[in-house]
């Protein structure tokens, strides 16, 4: 397994003898770097940390190098007009839009529905050639997020999945961990899962180990994710610690990759982006940052 650190990683394991995958993260330093190029109300902020440790387990899950997972939740008269996660081979980013005066009348501890609405989670996952986007949409259901994508998991693939994820603040930092344990009683690779039912016997025993994690260990950046799984798991079973992937705060915006993007559009409608000034600014509201781009620059 390669080096990583206690926080900003992500472990794939193994339950060989449940028929169990899973992922486990904890993020600090990059979290905080995504959280910040916002300011956001705390619960606007932890909802957001969140989605982004949902986002990183989610995208864990892909093998091949190249691979996206997009988190995005779809609203309808809620207090957020947009969320919106992602994450390619170990980078993250995250953003929320929210009309801050609807926020404003919202209780101490809105619920899911008032912060979406009538809100629809879409996750996709988009793999390299041949297999190309898959995407699933459920409908944001539950008391939070996670258990918007435990239902996904349910509905969309048929795969008893239990998903705990806690933020936590301390001294101004925000840290957020997770777990992610997924039943496949016919194996991982290569064979129909035929017999994923709830109340399966080595299923309920995960189930159960599994939600006793408790929120502190998830965030407590001095806590080794190896031992988290060692009490929840070893007891009984082997627990095989598959491989470790560190995290970084990662924007693919850069003015190359803008320019490119604007360079496709045609002349006449290059030309109306043009400020009075002869350039083009883009704002990615990702990473907080405008980008200007000078019309002589583009290829017409």
């Amino acid at each position: 397994m390669m080096e990583i650190g206690l926080s900003d990683s992500i472990l794939s394991f193994a339950i060989p003898a449940k028929n169990c995958r899973g992922r486990v993260v904890r993020l600090g330093p990059a979290l905080d770097d995504i959280l910040g190029a916002h300011s956001y109300p705390p619960v606007i902020r932890d909802l957001l940390a969140e989605a982004v440790c949902l986002t990183a387990m989610l995208g864990a899950l892909m093998k091949e190098d190249g691979s996206q997972l997009t988190l995005q939740a779809q609203t309808e008269a809620g207090v957020i007009d947009l969320l919106a996660c992602d994450y390619k081979d170990g980078a993250l980013r995250g953003y929320v839009a929210f009309d801050r005066e609807r926020f404003a009348a919202q209780p101490v501890e809105p619920s899911l529905m008032s912060l979406f609405g009538k809100g629809y989670l879409a996750i996709t996952f988009d793999l390299p050639q041949p297999r190309g986007r898959n995407q699933g949409i459920v409908p944001l259901e539950g008391e939070s997020l996670s258990e918007a994508v435990q239902n996904y998991f349910l509905q969309s693939e048929q795969i008893p999945t239990l998903i705990r994820v806690a933020v936590d603040e301390n001294d101004g930092r925000i840290s957020a961990g997770g777990l992610l344990v997924q039943h496949l009683p016919e194996g991982e690779v290569g064979r129909e899962r035929l017999h994923a039912q709830l109340d399966h016997p080595e299923w309920e025993h995960v189930e159960i180990m599994g939600g006793s994690v408790r929120p502190a260990e998830l965030t407590d950046e001095n806590l080794p994710l190896e031992d988290i799984l060692w009490r929840l798991f070893s007891e009984s079973d082997e627990v095989r610690v598959l491989s470790g992937k560190a995290c970084v705060k990662g924007c693919r915006c850069n003015e190359d990759h803008i320019r490119d993007v604007i360079a496709r559009f045609p002349k006449e409608d290059k030309d109306d982006m043009l400020d009075e000034l002869g350039n083009i600014a883009i704002d990615c509201a990702f990473c907080s940052k405008t980008f200007t781009i000078t019309g002589a620059s583009l290829n017409n």
